[in-house]
C-alpha cells in the first residue's frame, strides 16, 4: 500500500532540503529557470525588452494580489472559527 499523502509530502520536503543543502551555488542551479521565464516574457512581448519587463512586473504583481486575497480569506475564516469556538464554549457552559 502506498504511503499516505502527508508522508510522501514530508519525504519530498526532506529530499528537497537535502538537495538544496548540497547545492554550493544556488543562483547557478536556478539560472536556467530564470532564463526560461525571461525568454517567455520576451516572446510574449514580441522581442521588445521594455514590454517584456512590464509583463514580468505585471506577473509578479498578480501573484502578490492573489497572495493578499488568500491571506484576507484565511484571516476571515480564522475569525469565523474563533467565533464558532466561542459560541460552542458558551453553549456548553465553558466546559470543553
Amino acid at each position: 500500500m502506498p504511503a499516505p499523502k502527508s508522508e510522501r509530502s514530508l519525504a519530498a520536503s526532506i529530499a528537497a532540503h537535502e538537495s538544496w543543502a548540497a547545492t554550493p551555488d544556488r543562483a547557478k542551479r536556478t539560472a536556467p529557470a530564470r532564463a526560461a521565464l525571461d525568454a517567455k516574457f520576451l516572446a510574449e512581448a514580441d522581442g521588445d525588452p521594455v514590454r517584456a519587463e512590464h509583463l514580468r512586473k505585471a506577473h509578479y504583481q498578480r501573484l502578490a494580489l492573489k497572495s493578499a486575497q488568500a491571506r484576507r480569506r484565511a484571516k476571515g475564516l480564522l475569525a469565523e472559527a474563533d467565533q464558532a469556538d466561542a459560541e460552542l464554549t458558551a453553549a456548553v457552559g465553558g466546559r470543553r
